[in-house]
């Protein structure tokens, strides 16, 4: 039977929100403020996906693995795959419009007996996952600043300045000061930098699309964008298929991040309905837009190898040099340039401060539960109704990720891994117990897929298990300690530590969520 979609009325006269009364039944008092409109859920999520940030800091792995080929077409289908998983999320998330979001919804579809570890199990993946995104999108802000710096000074091939990586993990940790420090504001003020968010990525495309391909004195032709297969990687990969797989990596980064919908929906009207749209939304917005800016950049594309040369004068930066050259070659100064990369360089300030926004609600949920270590610590809200000791904390971790670049950039990305698969696999837990151990007694909301629930759920749960193998595989031969691909690795160790904590001492004490609200 669905759950009632319609306003509550409380006293026969007072219409209570339809999420908050669900959020009442589901044992939980209103302690956010619930003041987000579905634009406002929306703008979150979009900004943390901000296929600005994602395809501009991750666009050299798709031009080294395949290329225009690779990511015209890659996009779509990974796209269509990952509209499979925002649909599954989407009708739990109108069941159970909590702040908890994916480890409540795997305690509540588990099942009494497993529900304690589902919860634990999804929770710590789901929350370590987040702050290795925030992590890597303030470290990739951090990198683009520097590149900035460089290409004003003179580029790399004129005596520009080429920051140390002490300079870059300062400017990591500056942001994420700067960040926190917006987190801590009333959610009112989050609401509007989340809006100003959405509408300067969706603006930014436009104009990037555009402007940089009409700019650039030299075109791709339509054949070289929709055809060419690089397969001129330089890292003994020669199949085919194979490249063309390590591709998606691309498309798959930028597609990540749209549970922030769903950690929102406690501060959301009528969240049990646009929680829902957020995500979905957000990820067909960002499907359409993201293929734009694709296909605008790539026709600016001409010569694949020296845009990956380190020589470069942005170092090797792809989209950078693209910027760079398209202006400097027509205008003779890349100050043009420089200036798109301002562009991008605010989207991804403006995704790394939603990302922590989703962090520390995410952190919030959790220790009310229990689950973290100081829980009541972190669980605290202060006088404008935001958990601002979460919102620090978040900060702290992420900043302590980001250190372990100034020991070795190949144990960073291994910690960046968990970014895309460890939070896919938090994604797809829930939506797995929901296609089996809840599959007759799961009551949908308002939001629902009707009889085809549980084949979108199945396909998302295969989907996270394909990409999960697939982007586990070596990319680059012959394999040494430093081309080795540590996703595997991280992902283990953060299974193996959640599972073995859960076996020593937390199968003792937690029982899943926790109410906060006498029935």
């Amino acid at each position: 039977m669905a759950l009632p979609s319609h306003h509550t009325v409380a006293n026969g006269s007072i219409l209570v929100d339809s999420g908050q009364s669900r959020l009442a039944q589901l044992g939980y008092k209103q302690e956010l403020k619930r003041d987000l409109s579905v634009f406002s859920n929306f703008a979150f999520s979009f900004s943390i996906i901000s296929v600005l940030t994602g395809i501009t800091t991750v666009y050299n792995t798709g031009l080294r693995f395949g290329g225009p080929l690779s990511f015209i077409y890659g996009w779509f289908i990974t796209g269509v795959f990952t509209m499979f998983v925002g649909l599954s999320m989407a009708e739990i998330c109108s069941s159970y419009p909590t702040s908890g979001g994916l480890y409540y919804w795997s305690a509540k579809l588990a099942g009494r007996n497993w529900a304690p570890f589902a919860s634990w199990l999804t929770g710590w993946f789901n929350i370590v996952g987040q702050w290795a995104v925030t992590a890597s999108v303030d470290f990739s802000l951090a990198q683009l600043i520097q590149v900035i710096i460089l290409l004003s000074t003179g580029g790399k091939n004129g005596g520009g300045y080429e920051a140390s990586k002490y300079v870059v993990i300062a400017f990591h940790g500056a942001i994420l000061l700067i960040h926190a420090f917006i987190n801590s504001l009333p959610i009112s003020v989050l609401s509007f930098f989340g809006q100003l968010a959405a509408v300067w990525n969706l603006i930014g495309v436009v104009l990037l699309m555009i402007l940089v391909p009409t700019v650039a004195t030299e075109r791709a032709s339509a054949k070289f964008v929709f055809t060419h297969f690089n397969t001129d990687n330089r890292e003994g990969i020669s199949s085919k298929v194979y490249i063309f797989v390590l591709g998606l990596l691309m498309s798959q980064y930028t597609l990540t991040g749209y549970d922030a919908s769903a950690h929102m929906t406690e501060e959301t009207k009528s969240a049990d309905k646009n929680g829902p749209k957020g995500i979905i939304s957000s990820i067909g917005i960002s499907i359409i837009f993201g293929w734009g800016y694709l296909l605008g950049i790539t026709f600016a594309v001409t010569n694949i190898p020296f845009l990956l040369d380190e020589n470069n004068d942005a170092g090797g930066y792809a989209i950078a040099e693209i910027f760079y050259l398209a202006f400097k070659n027509r205008y003779g100064s890349g100050v043009g340039g420089i200036i798109c990369l301002g562009v991008v360089a605010i989207a991804i300030f403006f995704c790394g401060m939603s990302s922590v926004t989703s962090n520390s609600r995410m952190a919030y949920a959790f220790s009310r539960d229990g689950a973290m270590p100081l829980s009541s610590l972190w669980h605290k809200v202060n006088k404008q109704e935001v958990p601002i000791n979460a919102v620090w904390l978040s900060a702290f971790i992420s900043f302590c990720m980001a250190l372990t670049s100034l020991g070795s950039l190949v144990a960073f990305q291994a910690m960046v891994s968990i970014a895309t698969i460890g939070l896919y696999i938090a994604y797809a837990l829930p939506i797995f117990f929901r296609v089996t151990l809840a599959r007759k007694s799961f009551s949908p909301g308002p939001f629902n897929l009707g009889r085809y629930g549980v084949l979108v759920g199945w396909v998302a749960v295969l989907w996270v298990a394909t990409i999960s193998v697939l982007f586990s595989l070596p990319v680059a031969y012959p394999i040494t300690s430093e081309t080795l691909n540590y996703t595997p690795v991280a992902v283990c160790g953060l299974l193996l530590l959640t599972v073995s904590s859960w076996i020593i001492s937390a199968r003792h004490w937690f029982t899943g969520p926790i109410t906060n609200i006498d029935k």
